[in-house]
Order: structure tokens, then sequence, then C-alpha cells
């Protein structure tokens, strides 16, 4: 018996949902590690993120996505499983393209948790 493990994804800011093209990446551990030598490793925090594609609809808050640093950004995936960015805030270059209206949005917060 097949599953569904992925498919159309929901992305909600603030609990305004936004219009997305597919693309969604949010980071699966909390902690990245590098062996030094074996058998011992480094371990660093991994800062919570969620990267998306999204369209610029009418209506849609910019001023809000871009000057909010204090908000929650939730990724719902297509298997039932959930991301919570909260504390999130815009980093990097927030650009739109005039020929299809993608709105490429990265946030980073101070907590990530999978429900």
């Amino acid at each position: 018996m097949g599953q569904k493990v992925a498919g159309t994804c929901y992305i909600k800011v603030d609990g305004d949902q936004l219009v997305i093209t597919g693309g969604v990446e949010v980071p699966v551990s909390k902690v990245k590690r590098e062996t030094i030598v074996k058998g011992y490793f480094k371990e660093e925090d991994v800062i919570p993120s969620v990267k998306v594609d999204a369209i610029k609809t009418p209506g849609l808050d910019l001023s809000k996505i871009t000057e909010g640093t204090n908000m929650t950004v939730t990724a719902e995936f297509k298997d039932g499983s959930s991301y919570v960015l909260s504390g999130a805030y815009l980093v990097d270059d927030a650009t739109v393209n005039g020929d299809d209206a993608k709105l490429s949005l990265k946030f980073e917060g101070i907590d990530g948790n999978w429900q």
C-alpha cells in the first residue's frame, strides 16, 4: 500500500496563508555534526528556518512580512507533519520577479519544531 509523502504544502505567516509554488525547505534536525577525527565530532546549532517561493498576490501584506520580527511561520506538509518557526523574521533579500510574480522568502527565528 502506497503512502503519500509529498505534494501540496501550506505556508502561513502569522495566520495568513501564502500562495506558494511548491518549493519549501526547512531543517530536519536542530544540530549539525562534523567529525574531527574518527569517533570524535563537534556539534553546532542549526538556525531554525523556512525557505519558500511564494506568489505576490493582490492584498498580500508585504510590510508585515518584511518588517515583522516576532512572527510565527507554519509549514504544513502533505504527509500530515508541520514545522512551526517561532520568533521569526525575514532574512536575505526578499525579491519578486515581474515575469511570474514569484516572491523568494527566507525566514529565520528563535525556535523551530516539528509537530
